[in-house]
Order: structure tokens, then C-alpha cells, then sequence
């Protein structure tokens, strides 16, 4: 398999298993939080609604940009995100 499809595979499966691990979180996130169950859920609601809308917006912006600059760039938005998330309870 070639370097860069590996990448993008590697890729592709971090941003899917970011997207739904958040669902086996949801009863800690609300007892952490002192909310209720459905109101800490809404996390996996918003987020999906980002997404939805987010995408093609987000698609129409960039279409004049190079796809592989994009992606790098995307990639090391999506990587700082999630360490900002992790460093979240020490900041």
C-alpha cells in the first residue's frame, strides 16, 4: 500500500473513531458534569449537526485550495484539537 493511502487511511479511521467514542463517555461526562443522561447525549447531536453542516460549507470555502496542502492542513487542525481536548482538565 502506498505511503500516502496508508495516511489517509490512518486518517480517516482516527476521525471516525473520534466521532463516536464520545458515546460510551456519555454516563461519565454527565455525572462529571451534574447533568442528566440526555442532556450530556446532546453532545453526539451537536457534534453530528456540525458535521452535517459544517462539511459543505466547509467544501465550498476550500474548493479553490490544493487538496494536499487542505488535507495537511486539516489534519493538524484535527490533531490539535483533540491534544487541546486532552489538556483540557489541566489548562
Amino acid at each position: 500500500m502506498p505511503l500516502a493511502l496508508f495516511a489517509l487511511t490512518i486518517g480517516a479511521f482516527a476521525i471516525g473513531t473520534t466521532e463516536f467514542v464520545i458515546v460510551g463517555l456519555v454516563p461519565t461526562i454527565a455525572q462529571q458534569l451534574s447533568i442528566s443522561l440526555p442532556s450530556a447525549g446532546l453532545l453526539v447531536s451537536i457534534y453530528a449537526l456540525g458535521v452535517a453542516i459544517g462539511a459543505p460549507v466547509l467544501t465550498a470555502l476550500t474548493g479553490r485550495m490544493p487538496r494536499k496542502q487542505l488535507l495537511l492542513a486539516l489534519m493538524v487542525l484535527f490533531t490539535a484539537g483533540n491534544i487541546l481536548a486532552w489538556q483540557a482538565p489541566w489548562l
